[in-house]
């Protein structure tokens, strides 16, 4: 009978009453734009990534610390390097939002309650991470995913990104990727931009970084330009490849500079270990990070994945948000990196050996025995470190509790019948 008013005795609509909404069936039943559900196995294998990575974290000397989902705009804007359309906004009376990223809580961190501890200063985190863009079908779409990451403070020269790499490299040995997944360390560095960038002033110079960083030769070859700097930025943009031949050809357009240096430094160092896994080197001057965050050395760790290029990981240096998160001067150094476990885990070829020493067991009963004699048998299992799952109800036979073992995945079967 619709509800009616007690006047008119005409139906309106009915006020709300949360003891009605939560009788009915009008719960969601598809997540949200943008957020996934996992099953039971992709939630292990995302357990067992982060544990190999915080076994190889552990080893090189760098302690867990856990920053909050939730941190005030101006923290999660990272002095504006971070656009606050790709923060996903909470109402609050404080201006609050879900991370994009770890970093900048953890520089915030660092420069307040671990201000004391002594620097270089090495820590790491995991956690989900959380960002905002817009939906193709318009609105918004709010992106989760899971993040494993180290974060170093306190050293300002290339020794800092020297460890952060062979670190990044030990991290993807433990991994164990396919040889298909052909993985590249893309490298860039801020102070080359800014070389390449110095003759240019103004909208000229904003115009200039844009073709240069979207790889738009229309743009440079349509723009007030004089014919040797058209030359030089078209050369530029085809300037990728071995960090060797790269700086030889930099070298060449700007003569000896410090920055070249430790770039030469650093990539030596990382050939060799590069090589033995298989890992291609290439050097990229315009190549800049998604958030501007980063002033000095930025890298990537690209990976084919099953239809195209997947980025696993992805760093670099960031003085100039630990120094505005109140560092003193002779501090304010940061650099890190962020694996991307999601993709990580899409990528990773099974170990069946690995299952293969754990059994799994079904302990079945009959009605000659009980639950109380069951479960003493699952207990054994468990103290021998057997994954052992227990039938609540009595099964007739031993042959109708074998299918059923079979049937939830060719279980070993423990038949109780006592």
């Amino acid at each position: 009978r619709p509800w009616k008013d007690q006047l008119s005795g005409r139906p309106r609509s009915r006020p709300w009453d949360p003891d009605h909404e939560a009788s009915t069936p009008t719960m969601a039943l598809q997540p949200a734009a943008g957020a996934r559900d996992l099953n039971p196995h992709q939630v292990e294998t995302n357990r067992n990534i982060t544990e190999r990575l915080a076994r190889v974290f552990r080893l090189w000397g760098y302690d867990e610390v856990s920053p909050p989902r939730v941190e005030r705009m101006k923290t999660l804007m990272a002095g504006g390097a971070i656009a606050s359309r790709d923060i996903v906004r909470l109402v609050a009376d404080d201006p609050l939002g879900l991370r994009p990223e770890m970093t900048a809580s953890i520089a915030r961190a660092a420069c307040t309650r671990l201000a004391t501890r002594p620097r270089p200063m090495r820590l790491w985190a995991s956690g989900t991470v959380f960002r905002s863009r817009a939906a193709d079908e318009g609105g918004q779409c709010i992106e989760e995913n899971l993040q494993s990451g180290v974060e170093l403070f306190g050293v300002a020269a290339i020794e800092a990104e020297m460890e952060l790499l062979s670190l990044l490299m030990a991290s993807i040995a433990a991994l164990k990727l396919g040889p298909s997944t052909q993985p590249r360390l893309l490298l860039g560095h801020t102070q080359l931009m800014e070389l390449i960038l110095s003759p240019y002033e103004g909208p000229k110079r904003d115009a200039v970084r844009w073709a240069l960083v979207h790889f738009d030769r229309l743009a440079v070859e349509t723009m007030e330009l004089l014919p040797n700097e058209r030359k030089t930025l078209l050369s530029l943009m085809e300037c990728r490849g071995t960090p060797k031949d790269v700086l030889q050809q930099l070298r060449h357009l700007f003569g000896q500079q410090p920055v070249f240096e430790d770039l030469d430094r650093l990539c030596s160092l990382l050939s060799k270990t590069a090589l033995e896994q298989d890992i291609a080197l290439q050097l990229d001057p315009t190549f800049q990070p998604q958030f501007e965050l980063y002033t000095g050395l930025v890298f990537q760790l690209v990976c084919n994945g099953r239809s195209a290029p997947v980025v696993l990981a992805r760093g670099g240096r960031y003085d100039e948000l630990v120094q505005r998160c109140g560092a003193p001067e002779n501090q304010a150094f940061g650099a890190g990196f962020s694996l991307a476990i999601d993709p990580i885990r899409e990528l990773l070829v099974e170990d069946e050996s690995a299952k293969a020493d754990t059994t799994d067991v079904l302990v079945a009963y009959s009605s000659n025995s009980n639950l109380e004699t069951a479960l003493d048998h699952q207990q054994q299992w468990h103290a021998r470190g057997h994954s052992a799952v227990l039938e609540l109800q009595p099964i007739q036979s031993m042959d109708e509790a074998q299918a059923l073992a079979q049937a939830r995945g060719d279980l070993q079967l423990d038949w109780v019948d006592l």
